[in-house]
């Protein structure tokens, strides 16, 4: 495992060598789905340290590479400077900015899209300006990052203790190529994000509930169970506050977590919503002008979704496209936790951490349809997908972790040529990849139950 990522950090230049990244990741992506097939047999005792051992050493062979495969970590840099400055990264575009502060004037021309003012919330900015106090560069930062990712690995063992699962399925994440490339060579904030959500589940794990217990359960007994719940409650909910504010894409859980909570919902909204005007309000009223930022993001990008060119060639419309994908996932999310909802009578007769588990399985199939319908896709979109798969492992989940780096091959002309260019094959195989695993393994398994 470390050879093949030791493989990849010895590469001059990784924008040049995307068919080794492509095969490199495929090889390691294969162990992984080795590892699980042996481990389900319990051929497998990796301890948590050599997970965790392995997990560093493989984020930390790119912690000095300069950004190839994206140069999103400019900004972040940028931002946290500009936070660090006492001036608001929300107040006006890089591009405008003239001149910039000292500090800021090596970074201007290294900043993407330096026309538009940050699209990053409040929690990304706090985490930027921790980053860049780290010696004011972009090693620091993503050592930073790396960090929160080594802690979300922990984490995800913590909840795999709490559903008694064992410690080695979290190599899913630990050891994932998009994890390692994402966070250690990239340096992607969605691990600040991911590390956020992680912890607000593990508060939520063990919470007194007495619909669980055998024994009938008397009001004053109700009341002073919800009473020593409510400060974990409360910081799960801001824990939960903090993911969102680092990037928007945790609010497709939020149905899931309220389900699992169901009575116990009170303290963990109060602590989100607290801790959110507490994040927000600093940043007003700049704040307001990255929602034109959002709009141009919500409107007009798009790269390496294949649903939103299908649509848009077969309406002729990029905005009816758009349109209808939003549509259709608010329908598929809706009915799958339409579904937890329906059995949540079930897991109200055993441990709550029972319900935990199957609302994180949710979760993950809900993100897997968001990552097949949104018009942009870029790689590190799928980072909340690897961190499912400890809890839920499925054979199209694991592709998508992987077909997503099919979309880097727009990399090398761009490199070589300067030229930007997408193409509608690589699209469709990132999509149809991850459909083909997830057909041919239920194909597969029917075989194995049709009777001879």
């Amino acid at each position: 495992m470390l050879l093949s990522y030791c493989l990849l950090a010895l590469q001059p230049d990784l924008r040049l060598a995307v068919p080794e990244l492509i095969g490199v990741t495929a090889l390691i992506a294969s162990l992984l789905t080795l590892a699980l097939f042996f481990g389900e047999r319990r051929c497998i005792r990796w301890s948590p340290a050599l997970i965790l051992t392995v997990a560093a050493a493989a984020r930390l062979l790119f912690l000095y590479r300069a950004p190839e495969l994206s140069d999103d970590i400019y900004r972040y840099l940028w931002d946290g400077l500009t936070l660090l400055s006492g001036k608001n990264p929300y107040a006006v575009a890089p591009a405008l900015l003239q001149p910039p502060a000292e500090t800021l004037a090596g970074l201007q021309q290294l900043v993407n899209h330096a026309e538009l003012v940050t699209i990053y919330p409040p929690a990304a900015q706090l985490v930027f300006a921790a980053g860049a106090l780290c010696g004011g560069s972009i090693v620091g930062l993503k050592l930073l990052l790396i960090l929160l990712d080594l802690a979300s690995c922990l984490l995800i063992m913590r909840l795999l203790a709490a559903f008694r699962q064992p410690a080695w399925l979290a190599v899913l994440y630990a050891w994932q190529p998009l994890a390692v490339l994402e966070v250690g060579a990239s340096g992607h904030i969605d691990s600040a994000g991911i590390f956020f959500f992680l912890a607000s589940l593990c508060l939520m794990i063990g919470r007194t509930s007495p619909a669980t217990q055998n024994a009938p359960v008397s009001v004053s007994q109700q009341l002073v169970a919800r009473r020593k719940d409510f400060p974990r409650l409360g910081l799960a909910g801001g824990a939960f506050s903090c993911a969102v504010l680092v990037k928007l894409l945790p609010l497709i859980f939020l149905p899931g977590v309220l389900l699992v909570l169901r009575r116990q919902s009170l303290p963990f909204l109060l602590g989100a919503f607290f801790t959110g005007a507490a994040l927000l309000l600093p940043f007003l009223p700049d704040l307001t002008n990255a929602l034109g930022t959002l709009q141009t993001y919500a409107l007009h990008w798009e790269f390496a979704g294949f649903s939103f060119r299908s649509l848009r060639q077969a309406s002729g419309s990029g905005e009816s496209a758009r349109m209808i994908l939003a549509a259709l996932f608010l329908v598929v999310a809706g009915y799958r936790y339409t579904c937890l909802a329906v059995n949540r009578q079930r897991f109200a007769l055993q441990e709550s951490n029972s319900a935990l588990l199957a609302a994180l399985q949710a979760c993950s199939e809900v993100t897997f349809c968001f990552l097949l319908l949104t018009p942009t896709l870029h790689p590190w979109y799928a980072l909340y997908l690897a961190a499912f798969l400890p809890f839920a492992s499925g054979a199209a989940q694991l592709v998508l972790c992987w077909s997503v780096f099919l979309g880097y091959q727009v990399l090398l002309p761009y490199t070589i040529l300067g030229q930007w260019q997408e193409d509608g094959l690589t699209a469709a195989l990132v999509t149809l990849a991850p459909i083909t695993a997830f057909l041919a393994v239920t194909l597969l398994r029917r075989l194995e139950l049709r009777p001879e």
